[in-house]
């Protein structure tokens, strides 16, 4: 039986490895650590020793992973992320006093309908703390892995086991159209089948481009709903911002079908009516994720808790179905 001896092992190899595996790049992988690119290739050249394999190798497209190293990633990301909690100070999180930046990916839909109440919840009881908000666009599932973003608010349809998630709530979907629209007075569904109609959405990370309207079951919950009872709608409209189709609905032939608390967004509205869809749809969840690395920082996990409480808040104070 061989017994490993850890006193012989520089733990920053694992540093290093960690980053050389995100990088692919010798070069980059020591810019990001701030040594020298010799000193970051004598570092592989200990950690192909200290592994018994190449680890990364050249390819056409750059360096690439073996399948030892993509067999250690995530042990590795673990591994990192449970070091980083023991040697964390634990520090109380005083929000009064704190001048704290806290970045946030939040999806358009969070933005207008989470992020409002979040930010006056602050005011009080945060005066100081700075919130930079994101855009799915903006950030990639690496950044937040790597603790460079604190929170992601979104729909998700896939994350990687790492990460953290919490439910924030459910929502369903509404129809927003003009009160003056020949479908007012009934939405059937022949009548929502033969209107024009607004597409919005932008869930997930990394930059989206374009939308094919043929594709229609992949556009989202509403049409792969329309999709399984072999229909689909005519969309005129493509927009990524939930504040368009108050605006956009304004037209009489169109109809925006959009998440319910969105569309209560204008309630008060005298020209827009708010009707439910004349099909099924199921519901989605507003997911809260994080890195592994910031679960168990005091202020990551003060934010964490107030954001829920504000949801939690925003749901007693909604009006109850009729």
């Amino acid at each position: 039986m061989n017994i490993l001896n850890i006193d012989r092992i520089d733990l920053n190899l694992l540093v290093y490895l960690d980053v050389l595996l995100t990088e692919k790049n010798v070069t980059r992988a020591a810019e990001h650590l701030g040594i020298t690119q010799p000193a970051m290739s004598n570092g592989l050249k200990r950690l192909r020793e200290l592994f018994n394999d190449p680890l990364l190798i050249r390819s056409r497209s750059g360096m690439m992973p073996t399948e030892r190293a993509l067999q250690l990633a995530p042990q590795l990301r673990q591994l990192l992320g449970d070091m980083s909690r023991l040697l964390e100070p634990q520090q109380e999180f005083r929000p009064l006093s704190s001048h704290r930046v806290f970045r946030i990916m939040a999806s358009d839909y969070a933005e207008a309908t989470l992020i409002p109440h979040l930010v006056k919840a602050l005011r009080s009881e945060a005066p100081g703390v700075v919130l930079d908000f994101l855009t799915p666009s903006d950030v990639s599932a690496q950044d937040l892995e790597q603790g460079k973003v604190d929170l992601a608010i979104n729909r998700f349809v896939d994350l990687p086991q790492s990460f953290h998630q919490i439910m924030v709530w459910k929502d369903s979907f509404s129809c927003l159209l003009h009160r003056e629209s020949p479908f007012a007075q009934r939405l059937s569904l022949k009548n929502y089948l033969s209107a024009n109609h607004i597409w919005v959405s932008k869930t997930g990370m990394g930059m989206g481009f374009g939308m094919d309207p043929d594709k229609s079951g992949g556009l989202g919950w509403i049409d792969q709903s329309l999709e399984r009872i072999g229909q689909k709608r005519r969309i005129v409209i493509f927009t990524r911002h939930y504040q368009m189709p108050a605006m956009l609905s304004l037209n009489r032939d169109l109809i925006a079908t959009l998440p319910t608390r969105v569309a209560r967004l204008q309630a008060e509205n005298p020209m827009l009516l708010i009707m439910p869809p004349p099909f099924f749809i199921p519901e989605f969840d507003l997911k809260m994720a994080w890195s592994p690395q910031l679960h168990s920082n005091a202020a990551h996990r003060w934010l964490r808790q107030l954001i829920l409480f504000v949801a939690r808040r925003m749901l007693k104070d909604e009006p109850s179905e009729s």
